[in-house]
């Protein structure tokens, strides 16, 4: 792999980026502010021509991509997980025993194990490299998540090092000392082809936990004035029994906002909450239907696989189902099932009920 010199003083690398859109586009502007060369192609020219203008070497099609660059040569994928084979096929037809191929999107772990032996036969190596971040990575860095074999990782490392966030504002864990290791810098070597993205399934997993317990503590703020609203009585719904315990107008934005500060579940999520929360208190404009990339449905599967629980992954993954409907028919069989064995028949959508809640809720059905 071709060496240049580094605007810090130190050696700098080639590497070239297909697909161009927020994260692929922005770790290639972290790696060209510290002086690597950075090779791009998009099938969408302007996002081609959009960093050709910042100091990128810009390319037409995969094979003029490979063409711009000298042996080894290691190309990064961030594409669409439903396009990756493909992309991971045409890129790899181009290149030549040595060169790496790197995919930064969310695969499927299995896909990845499958893809590196068959590219392995040509003796291209292939790295899967699990990359989380978002739009806030230009800045902040990405945590980088890498699984494939030692020697190309090894290559790599100061690519990976620069697209990392480095150690930044995080205190080093005590019991630590020496050097500092890769994972404190925000980049791990996790195993073999496949392990990268098997880590980043289960940050995903946890990911979606961690949203659900953060989304259900805000509901149940913010129906914690249930006792003062206005209730209409309903045979089919139990009611409030203590309504003077449920008296309390929280703000949750305020409350999101006072968490992050001290707390034991100050987090990012949580000071993205609080941002949305204080930009839209209402969250007006939001149906709540909550889309899942497949990473939690992966992480339900292989707990499944080797036997291990995660009651609280899964339920999270049913959630975001339900958000969508997805429960619906389910929740019709109910109904037909009360209207059969005790006529007792649906509540208008919108009645307020009972124990004051904003929303009809399913109650004792028996």
């Amino acid at each position: 792999m071709r060496m240049i010199e580094n605007i810090s003083g130190g050696d700098a690398m080639q590497l070239a980026m297909v697909g161009l859109g927020r994260m692929g586009a922005n770790i290639v502007r972290r790696l060209m502010r510290a002086g690597h060369e950075c090779v791009v192609f998009d099938v969408n020219p302007d996002a081609v021509q959009a960093l050709v203008a910042e100091g990128a070497v810009g390319a037409d099609s995969i094979p003029d991509m490979v063409s711009k660059m000298q042996a080894p040569r290691s190309v990064w994928m961030m594409v669409p997980a439903s396009l990756t084979g493909g992309v991971a096929d045409e890129v790899a037809a181009a290149l030549e025993p040595g060169d790496a191929l790197i995919d930064g999107g969310n695969s499927n772990y299995r896909d990845d194990v499958r893809r590196a032996a068959a590219f392995r036969e040509r003796g291209i190596d292939y790295l899967d490299v699990g990359t989380s971040g978002g739009v806030f990575g230009l800045e902040r860095g990405y945590c980088l998540m890498v699984g494939g074999p030692d020697a190309a990782v090894q290559r790599l490392e100061p690519i990976f090092r620069t697209v990392a966030p480095g150690v930044g504002e995080v205190e080093r864990t005590p019991g630590r000392t020496g050097d500092l290791a890769p994972e404190e810098q925000g980049f791990l070597h996790c195993g073999p082809s496949g392990a990268g993205h098997f880590v980043k399934m289960v940050h995903n997993g946890i990911e979606y936990g961690i949203m659900a317990a953060l989304a259900e503590g805000l509901n149940l703020l913010e129906n914690a004035d249930a006792g003062i609203r206005e209730a209409q009585h309903s045979a089919e719904i139990a009611p409030l029994e203590e309504p003077e315990f449920y008296q309390f107008p929280i703000d949750t934005a305020k409350v999101s906002e006072l968490w992050r500060r001290g707390s034991v579940i100050s987090s990012w999520l949580l000071d993205l909450t609080a941002t949305a929360l204080n930009e839209n208190p209402t969250l007006e404009g939001l149906t709540g239907r909550v889309s899942d990339s497949g990473e939690g449905r992966w992480t339900v599967k292989a707990a499944v696989d080797v036997g291990v629980p995660v009651p609280v992954l899964a339920a999270s993954l049913f959630e975001r189902f339900a958000s969508r409907d997805e429960d619906k028919f389910a929740n019709q069989v109910l109904s037909a099932m009360r209207l059969q064995f005790g006529g007792h028949k649906e509540l208008p959508a919108g009645d307020v009920l009972e124990a004051g809640s904003r929303r009809a809720e399913s109650g004792p059905g028996s």
